[in-house]
């Protein structure tokens, strides 16, 4: 959903949460994130390198912002589009990265 639309009060199904359409849920599902309340204090990067190695396929880096930036809203932040967290993931992946 944009983030603009998003109501955390009406925040029940994925879908519901923002920068999270079909796709974003699907993949979700996939590492076994049913519930948006499932994210609360969960690691974005970890999130990734989970459906990384669920799907066996090496996602675009711009899911970590996009799991950055539902975890963010889930543990209390503003609703924000995906692209307000590059700046940010692209300094702590240099750094976690060989």
């Amino acid at each position: 959903m944009h983030p603009k639309k998003v109501d955390r009060a009406r925040t029940v199904k994925l879908e519901d949460l923002p920068n999270i359409g079909k796709a974003c849920a699907g993949d979700l599902r996939l590492i076994g994130i049913d519930r948006p309340e499932q994210l609360i204090g969960r690691d974005p990067f970890e999130l990734y390198e989970q459906l990384c190695r669920t799907t066996g396929v090496h996602h675009d880096p711009c899911m970590i912002d996009v799991l950055m930036s539902v975890v963010a809203f889930m543990n209390g932040g503003e609703p924000q589009p995906w692209w307000a967290f590059t700046k940010a993931r692209k300094r702590r992946y240099q750094t976690t990265q060989h």
